[in-house]
């Protein structure tokens, strides 16, 4: 049987992987030019790349690009995860994202913020409002996370540059009162200066 010369391979003497024997020269020449071997795990690394590599692989100890602290390399997970104080949280009250280092103080003014309750017409403090809906409404956390729901959709009707689709009676007489006078106003001082720029005669 025949071999093809696509099946006859060659070991590349840069990064020891079999190469088709037609393309060993170019590969090589292609391979000792672009990649390095890294000395420490032996992958073969784009030379471009090499010093990044064993920053992030083979350093005892890494940089944390938030809080600048260094963290040992097997705490690294736990340091980014749950301890850097830059890392990113959102608040349980009304979930806005910040730096960890600045939660509590931004979450104990948050919490005392005050909430009506549509069910017995109290305002509550949003710290309290799971207690006091388990022990004055017998309910439990599902309540609490529409209550939520329903503040955000209460604060997003409320947002600037909504205006109501349906003006209230007494919203538009006092508009209507508010341009009438404003037309009485301005007719009289019209009149005015008619009466003030006409000759008087004697």
């Amino acid at each position: 049987m025949a071999t093809t010369s696509e099946s006859v391979t060659t070991t590349c003497g840069h990064c020891e992987r079999d190469i088709p024997a037609s393309n060993i020269d170019l590969h090589y020449a292609h391979c000792s030019r672009n990649l390095q071997k890294c000395s420490f795990c032996g992958d073969m690394v784009p030379r471009k790349h090499i010093d990044e590599h064993y920053d992030e692989s083979h350093t005892p100890q890494v940089n944390c690009s938030l809080c600048n602290e260094t963290v040992e390399r097997e705490s690294w997970p736990l340091h980014k995860g749950e301890k850097c104080s830059q890392r990113i949280v959102t608040c349980q009250y009304c979930e806005f994202p910040l730096p960890s280092v600045d939660l509590f103080k931004h979450q104990e003014i948050c919490g005392n913020r005050t909430e009506y309750c549509h069910v017995c017409n109290k305002y509550v403090r949003l710290r309290e409002q799971i207690e006091h809906e388990i022990q004055f409404h017998g309910n439990s956390n599902d309540t609490a996370v529409s209550s939520r729901d329903r503040r955000i959709s209460e604060q997003e009707e409320r947002a600037p540059g909504r205006q109501d689709r349906d003006p209230s009676p007494k919203r538009l007489l006092f508009t209507i009162a508010i341009t009438g006078i404003a037309v009485l106003i301005g007719s009289f001082l019209f009149q005015r200066r008619v009466d003030n720029n006409q000759p008087h005669s004697f």
